[in-house]
């Protein structure tokens, strides 16, 4: 799956960056409330604005404090999947529960230094878990390599029925580093500058999928062997 991330886009024309990547599996929003990370974007009425704009599954990353009270209100809007930090969020459970009642569902973010292990229990009320490659804040920064520990651990997990989570990565992404992440477990890639730096953002998405389905094919190949 490659979820475009209109961080990338130019905002005066986001209704145009929503229609420039057609076949995109899910589009990529980033809120950023200048507190839980230092960068201001965009809030709940630009997101209902991108809604109202395409028919791809808006996938909403919620890097805000006090997730506990402001995702829900993104999942009402009619968000695919709503996804909060664990850094951030008072009551993780309750509001994976509540994400969910509101119709969409719920994601789990982890920032590069916060370890996987404690939260596995907690992801067992999750429907995605989204591995930061960056720090979360500014698009266009280069892919933390070392992330893939916690991907291959989560695949794992996923692939031993332990978890039933769809594995997210953010940052970095791009035709070199998609391989890396597909080789490790990733199932779902957010990429920006990759996509909407590319004279046709719709072919990107789809030369990213084309490598990213390659190095899987390839790495349970080598699995088998």
């Amino acid at each position: 799956m490659i979820a475009p991330s209109i961080l990338s886009a130019d905002f005066a024309r986001l209704a145009d960056a929503t229609q420039a990547v057609k076949g995109a599996d899910w589009l990529h929003v980033d809120v950023m409330d200048g507190h839980f990370v230092p960068n201001l974007t965009i809030g709940l009425p630009v997101v209902k604005a991108v809604l109202a704009s395409t028919d791809i599954p808006v996938d909403c990353h919620l890097m805000i404090d006090d997730p506990d009270r402001w995702a829900v209100g993104y999942a009402e809007a009619g968000a695919h999947n709503v996804t909060v930090h664990v850094e951030a969020a008072a009551d993780p459970v309750k509001l994976a529960h509540d994400i969910r009642a509101a119709g969409a569902m719920a994601g789990l973010s982890i920032k590069p230094r916060t370890p996987f292990e404690p939260y596995v229990e907690l992801l067992t009320h999750y429907d995605t878990l989204l591995v930061m490659s960056v720090e979360p804040g500014f698009g266009g920064q280069e892919f933390i390599a070392d992330v893939l520990d916690k991907v291959r651990k989560a695949r794992a997990k996923v692939d031993a029925g332990e978890l039933r989570v769809l594995v997210e990565i953010d940052g970095g992404i791009n035709a070199d580093t998609i391989e890396q992440a597909a080789e490790a477990g990733v199932d779902c890639f957010v990429a920006g500058s990759a996509v909407y730096g590319a004279a046709d953002p719709a072919k990107a998405v789809g030369a990213l999928r084309e490598r990213a389905r390659t190095a899987m094919r390839q790495a349970r190949e080598t699995r088998t062997m």
